[in-house]
């Protein structure tokens, strides 16, 4: 089981680029096979869409990678 950091519709920000701006979760993919991957997709005030890896299990996670929820 995935333990999943972001959800649609999330607002976040990043730790060391501020200047992105906040950002909204809009996307969340999930692989259907075992190991897959597991991705959620930002628009950053920037104008920019960014993926992450959405799974605290995995070294490379949005969380570990900087990206912050906002309260």
């Amino acid at each position: 089981m995935r333990r999943l950091y972001l959800r649609q519709g999330d607002k976040v920000m990043h730790l060391r680029y501020d200047n992105w701006g906040i950002g909204e979760v809009i996307e969340e993919r999930h692989s259907s096979l075992s190991g897959g991957g597991c991705f959620v997709r930002i628009a950053f005030e920037d104008g920019e869409d960014r993926s992450f890896i959405n799974d605290l299990d995995h070294q490379c996670c949005c969380y570990y990678a900087g990206v912050r929820l906002l309260e």
